[in-house]
C-alpha cells in the first residue's frame, strides 16, 4: 500500500493535531493588532524527519489560504442523493460548474482575508485568487509569513534526503479564522524543497521514483507460464481472473468509454514486455501500444530499466489492455505520461496541465511543490507551458494545448475547490501514485497512513464518548473525493499490503510515532475516507481451483483493513459493519490497540485477487503480489459495467459504496470467510461470513453486478 489523501475517537487514543478556535495565542505585537488564536498545531515531527534549521527569512514562499467553503455540511447528503440506489435522483450527477458554484467560498470570506492581509502590509495587488475562488495566494517572504501567522518556518530533512518546509503551529486573528480552512505551507509535511546537483539526470525523490511509492511485491521469476485454469493457484493470468469473476464481456461502446492510465516518469512500460505478455495471453493485442499523451515532457524513458522502474507500469498496462479487450483491440487504452527525465513529476503536474488554477492560479507552477518548466537540466523538457493550462504531446510529437474546448465537462480532477476544465467524460485514468481513472472511476494503487500526513499525538485516555476533528489536510481530501462522487466519479484505493499495520509494516506508539515495534493498529488513508472505495486482496489457496472459494491474501502480503481513527462510520455501512461488531467483534485486543467504539469508518469495502500475478518485466515473467494488483481488476470490471450503462444511455456508476452495501446487491458479491490480516505483532482481524475488516463485502461477480446496475436508473 501507499496513493493517494467526520471525526471519531479511538476509545483510548486522543488525536492532538487540531484546529483550535478558542485557544489563546501569543500576545499581539502591538495594542492595535487583532486578537490572534491558534488555528492549527502539530504535536511533533513525523518519523524519519529531522529539523535542520530556521528557514531563510529572505526566501520567498507561495503562501496559500484555503477558504471556508459554503454548503460543505450538506456535501454528504447531496452525494448520497445521487449515489443511493433508492434515491429518485440516483445517477443524476452534477457538472463541475454546479459543484464549483455550490461550494465556492462566500464573497465575505474572500474580502475578510484580503482586507486582513492588506492591514498586515500585503497589498491587494499581490494577492491572487483562483478561478474557483477557493484559494488566495501571495508570494511572501518567510519573514512576512512568520509575522502575519505568528509562527516560525523551519527546514526539515527526511532520511531519504528529501527536504520540506513547515512550522509547528500558526495563528490567525479571531475574526479571520472562521473563514480559513487551511494554509500551506504550514504544519503539514507537503512542501518540498528541491535542490539538485548541476549534473543531475534523474530526480532524487518524485512520485515515480523508486522509494517514493511502494512497488509491487515479488518472489522472483516464473520459469513456466501455465495456460490452464487448473494452475491458477500457482500463477494468476487474465484467464484466471476472467474465470474467477465471470468477466466475459466485449465492450459495446469503446469510442465513448476510454480507459486511460497515468504514470509518472521515470516509471515506464517496455513495449517488448507488453508484446511478450500479449503473445501469451492476448495475441490480438500484440504490437498494440497505449496511446501516449505527454504532459510536461513526459516520456517513456529507457535510461533506467529494471523491476523498480518498469514493474508498476507493465502491470497496469498489461492487465488493463487485456481485461477490457476480450476479443479484439477496439477499446483504446491511453497512457498519460507525466514529467520529464530530470525532474520527474508529482500529481500537481497533472492537475496543472488540466487546469492552471491548481498550482499558481495564473497557470504557472508552484516553486515549492512542482517540477518547473522549461527544464534546463540534461534531457529536460524545454517547452514553456501554456499561460493558462499547459501542453500535451501525443505519440507523434504533435503538441496539443489543453483548453476548456479540448477537455469539456464532467470528469475527473479532484481538487479542494474544483476547476472549471476537465477531461472528457470517458475513460479510466490512472492518477495518484499510481491512480486509475475510468469513465467516472478513479483508482489508486497506493495510500498512506494518517500519521505520515499529520503526526498526531496519542495519549492513553479512554475517550470513547468524544469525537475529534481530523486535520484539515484530511478534511480536504474527503471533501475532494466526495465532490468527485457528486460528479459521477468512482474513486478506488488499494487498502494496503501490511494488514492492520501502516506503510512498510509500521505501527503506532502511544506518543503517535510510527515504529517497527509499535502495537497500535495503523489504518491507512485515503482508504478510510468515507467517500472512496477501498480494495483488499484475496488469493486462491494452494491446491484449490478457480471454482473454489478464495481466502484473504496471506501470501507475501496481508490485505490491509481495520477501523479509522478519524472518520465516523458512514450510514451505508451501518447494517453490514454493525453485524460484524455485534457478532464477531474481536475480544483479544483491548481498546488501546484499535478503535473499538463501533462508530468509525471501516475498510476495505470490496476485494479481488492480488497474489501470484504473472507480469512480464525485462523480458521475463515475474510473480507479483499486492492490493495494487487487485485494484486494477476492480477498475476493469467497473469499466465494463460503465460501458454497458453508457450503451443504453445511462450514467456511469459513480460513487459505488451506497450501492454495493445495499441489500439488493448483497448476493452480487462472493463472500470470503477465511484468512486474516496480520500486523503489529498480532494476527490482525479474521475474515468471517458477511462484511469483515480483511476482505470487505467480498469479491465481485461480474454478471450479477452488471444485471443489478443495469436495473438501476
Amino acid at each position: 500500500m501507499r496513493l493517494f489523501f467526520a471525526a471519531i475517537a479511538l476509545p483510548s487514543l486522543c488525536i492532538h493535531l487540531t484546529k483550535v478556535l478558542a485557544t489563546s495565542s501569543p500576545r499581539p505585537e502591538h495594542p492595535s493588532a487583532h486578537s490572534y488564536i491558534l488555528h492549527e498545531k502539530r504535536s511533533h515531527v513525523p518519523s524519519g524527519w529531522t529539523l535542520v534549521k530556521r528557514h531563510d527569512p529572505s526566501e520567498t514562499i507561495p503562501l496559500r489560504f484555503g477558504l471556508k467553503q459554503t454548503n460543505i455540511t450538506k456535501l454528504e447528503e447531496l452525494l448520497f442523493d445521487v449515489s443511493h440506489p433508492d434515491s429518485p435522483n440516483y445517477g443524476k450527477h452534477w457538472t463541475p460548474e454546479q459543484v464549483a458554484r455550490a461550494f465556492a467560498p462566500s464573497k465575505e470570506s474572500v474580502e475578510v482575508v484580503r482586507t486582513w492581509l492588506a492591514e498586515r502590509g500585503i497589498n491587494k495587488e499581490r494577492v491572487k485568487i483562483s478561478r474557483s475562488r477557493g484559494w488566495l495566494q501571495v508570494n511572501a517572504t518567510v519573514e512576512e509569513a512568520e509575522t502575519i501567522l505568528k509562527t516560525q518556518y523551519h527546514v526539515y530533512e527526511h532520511a531519504s534526503g528529501t527536504r520540506h518546509i513547515a512550522c509547528k503551529a500558526y495563528h490567525l486573528p479571531e475574526h479571520v479564522s472562521p473563514h480559513v480552512e487551511i494554509i500551506t505551507p504550514s504544519i503539514h509535511f507537503d512542501a518540498v524543497l528541491k535542490k539538485r546537483g548541476k549534473n543531475a539526470t534523474l530526480p532524487s525523490k518524485r512520485v515515480g521514483m523508486p522509494g517514493t511509492a511502494f512497488a509491487p511485491k515479488t518472489t522472483g521469476y516464473i520459469r513456466n507460464i501455465h495456460q490452464e485454469l487448473g494452475d491458477c493457484h500457482e500463477t494468476i493470468t487474465p484467464l484466471c481472473l476472467r474465470a474467477l469473476y465471470d468477466l466475459t464481456y466485449e465492450p459495446l461502446s469503446p469510442h465513448k468509454n476510454s480507459f486511460a492510465i497515468v504514470e509518472y516518469t521515470p516509471q515506464a512500460y517496455l513495449q517488448s514486455d507488453l508484446d511478450m505478455f500479449h503473445t501469451n495471453f492476448s495475441s490480438h493485442l500484440v504490437g498494440k501500444s497505449p496511446k501516449l499523451v505527454s504532459i510536461d515532457g513526459g516520456v517513456v524513458q529507457d535510461i533506467q530499466a529494471g523491476f523498480e522502474y518498469n514493474a508498476e507500469s507493465n502491470l497496469d498496462l498489461q492487465y488493463a489492455m487485456n481485461l477490457v479487450n476480450l476479443l479484439d483491440a477496439k477499446q483504446e487504452v491511453t497512457l498519460y505520461q507525466v514529467g520529464d527525465i530530470p525532474q520527474g513529476a508529482t500529481f500537481n503536474n497533472l492537475i496543472d496541465a488540466l487546469d492552471g488554477t491548481y498550482c499558481t492560479f495564473e497557470g504557472g507552477d508552484d516553486l515549492i511543490e512542482d517540477a518547473i518548466y522549461p527544464d534546463t537540466y540534461p534531457n529536460g523538457y524545454r517547452s514553456k507551458p501554456s499561460p493558462l493550462f499547459g501542453f500535451l504531446s501525443d505519440s507523434t510529437g504533435q503538441k496539443t494545448l489543453i483548453t476548456k474546448r479540448t477537455f469539456k465537462m464532467r470528469q475527473i480532477v479532484g481538487l479542494r475547490s474544483l476547476p472549471m476544465s476537465f477531461p472528457p467524460h470517458t475513460g479510466t485514468t490512472k492518477l495518484i501514485f499510481p491512480l486509475f481513472m475510468l469513465r467516472g472511476n478513479v483508482q489508486s494503487a497506493y495510500g498512506t497512513s494518517y500519521y505520515e500526513l499529520t503526526s498526531q499525538l496519542i495519549t492513553k485516555r479512554r475517550l470513547s464518548h468524544m469525537l475529534f476533528q481530523p486535520p484539515f489536510s484530511l478534511h480536504d481530501g474527503t471533501y475532494r473525493y466526495a465532490k468527485l462522487g457528486l460528479m459521477g466519479v468512482t474513486v478506488i484505493y488499494s487498502s494496503g499490503d501490511n494488514g492492520v499495520a501502516g506503510n512498510a509494516g509500521v505501527c503506532l506508539m502511544p506518543d503517535g510515532s510510527e515504529t517497527d515495534y509499535g502495537s497500535i493498529f495503523n489504518p491507512s488513508f485515503p482508504s478510510t475516507c468515507p467517500y472512496v472505495t477501498s480494495v483488499g486482496a484475496t488469493q486462491i489457496n494452494p491446491g484449490m481451483k478457480v471454482t473454489d472459494q478464495e481466502s484473504a491474501c496471506e501470501q507475501v502480503i496481508f490485505s490491509g483493513g481495520g477501523f479509522s481513527n478519524y472518520f465516523p462510520m458512514p450510514k451505508y455501512q451501518t447494517r453490514a459493519v454493525g453485524n460484524y461488531l455485534q457478532n464477531h467483534k474481536p475480544e483479544e485486543y483491548g481498546p488501546e490497540v484499535w478503535n473499538s467504539t463501533g462508530n468509525s469508518r471501516a475498510y476495505p469495502d470490496i476485494s479481488a485477487n492480488g497474489a501470484n500475478f504473472a507480469v512480464a518485466v525485462g523480458g521475463r515473467f515475474s510473480r507479483i503480489y499486492g492490493t495494487s494488483a487487485a485494484a486494477p481488476v476492480i477498475g476493469a470490471i467497473l469499466t465494463m459495467i460503465n460501458d454497458a450503462r453508457i450503451t443504453i444511455g445511462k450514467s456511469p456508476v459513480g460513487f459505488i459504496n451506497p450501492v454495493i452495501y445495499s441489500e439488493r446487491f448483497s448476493s452480487a458479491l462472493n463472500d470470503i470467510t477465511s484468512g486474516k490480516n496480520d500486523g503489529c505483532g498480532t494476527p490482525g482481524f479474521a475474515a468471517i461470513p458477511g462484511w469483515d475488516p480483511v476482505t470487505g463485502l467480498g469479491t465481485p461477480s461480474f454478471p450479477k453486478l452488471l444485471e443489478r446496475w443495469l436495473d438501476l436508473p
